[in-house]
């Protein structure tokens, strides 16, 4: 039965005008001029007049419609205001459908790959989803805590601390975009004290005898195909997730031999980048050419790879193979190049960074040096490629032969 209140009947309700049809306790049903029915109820919180919304009519009957006002009554006479008691509700069943780490980290790779270059955004993507999604991808990100996460970044570190450390910081931001999103509370990030924290400086072999060990081991591994990109990243000092998506549209004759234009979706600072080839890394790419003809990609995958170019990973990994875990990493070439091409072969600090591709010091150098040192880095690379050469008594670019440990 109802109450005093309840003044609406069915029949009224069958083909209301157009305005306010008021049911009592605040509950009213509002009808358009087009003949849209809604209910609402008015209410008082805080000394402020308020409305909430209750549904559309006949979709939430009369009766229906009753109920939640008395829900609502009875949050006002605890002191919970309605909407904001709705709005809470909607976010937690937000962050319960759209809150897993997996959900989180997919939204945040598309957030940050348009600000990333293309190998930044391949390793971030490539760690997430190989080291992290496997534990803790279906782990609600509001929930999430610091033991869990180290419990899996330490399981990580046990065999390859650069890596953890790359997924630290990954896991780190997946979980201040949650933050920012609404689906995790403010003030909880993660905690690692556990996990070893990083030096500050890539693994790179900086001594002439150190880079020789790192170089005659590199002509002795066994693939041909990682063998040619570790050769090609020591002959360049690119960028080793360059080196591994090399293509062939990007090596350009010139009068000086060639050259590799690496395009701007590439780069970390989103700018072209000029790379002279010296003879050396003209021979390697001589003979991949006829290993990969007719492909798009210099370095093709090795087997099981998905990837539709040598992986990223297989360069590290094959130097953790030959032993230089800790000691030269693949991004380590560039800090040898920088160090032993300055020391002991007297490059000019502005070819050595122009051939590095790094930012200018300063905002005024940044915005109007656009020097690029072509000339003077056809000879600098030319050097530092001998340089290496004679480090390595051998001296010679092994032959690539095809073998069953590579894979079209």
């Amino acid at each position: 039965m109802g109450t005093a209140s309840d003044k609406l009947t069915a029949v009224e309700l069958r083909n209301p005008a157009p305005g306010r049809h008021w049911d009592g306790g605040g509950l009213y049903l509002e009808v358009s001029p087009a003949g849209g029915r809604w209910w609402r109820l008015k209410y008082r919180y805080a000394g402020k007049e308020k409305r909430l919304s209750l549904g559309v009519f006949p979709a939430v009957s009369l009766a229906e419609a009753r109920k939640r006002r008395e829900n609502a009554r009875k949050l006002l006479a605890q002191n919970v205001d309605p909407s904001e008691e709705r709005k809470a509700t909607k976010a937690a069943r937000e962050r319960a459908s759209r809150g897993t780490v997996a959900a989180v980290a997919a939204d945040w790779l598309a957030f940050k790959g348009k600000k990333w270059s293309e190998s930044s955004a391949q390793k971030a993507r490539y760690v997430v989803t190989r080291y992290l999604l496997p534990d803790l991808g279906q782990v609600n990100v509001g929930t999430l805590d610091s033991r869990t996460a180290a419990a899996t970044l330490r399981k990580l570190a046990g065999h390859a601390p650069d890596l953890a450390r790359k997924a630290r910081q990954y896991l780190s931001g997946i979980v201040s975009f949650a933050i920012l999103e609404g689906l995790r509370e403010d003030g909880r990030p993660l905690t690692f004290e556990a996990l070893p924290k990083a030096t500050g400086h890539i693994a790179a072999a900086t001594l002439p005898d150190e880079l020789a060990a790192v170089m005659r081991a590199l002509r002795k591994y066994e693939s041909p195909v990682t063998r040619a990109a570790l050769l090609m990243t020591a002959y360049t000092a690119q960028r080793p997730g360059n080196i591994a998506t090399m293509r062939w549209a990007e090596i350009h004759d010139t009068a000086a031999g060639a050259e590799w234009r690496i395009p701007a979706e590439k780069m970390k600072m989103r700018a072209p980048h000029i790379v002279p080839l010296s003879r050396q890394a003209r021979a390697l790419l001589a003979q991949m050419k006829e290993y990969t003809a007719g492909r798009e990609f210099v370095f093709p995958p090795l087997a099981r790879q998905q990837t539709p170019h040598l992986h990223r990973d297989a360069l590290s990994a094959a130097l953790r193979r030959m032993g230089f875990q800790g000691q030269h990493a693949t991004h380590g070439f560039r800090a040898a190049f920088r160090t032993l091409g300055r020391e002991r072969l007297h490059i000019a600090e502005d070819v050595l960074e122009a051939q590095l591709a790094h930012a200018k010091r300063g905002n005024v150098a940044a915005a109007y040096d656009r020097t690029r040192h072509i000339a003077a880095r056809e000879t600098a690379m030319q050097q530092w490629s001998d340089y290496l050469d004679q480090l390595d008594a051998a001296g010679k670019v092994s032959p690539i032969r095809k073998t069953a440990a590579t894979a079209a």
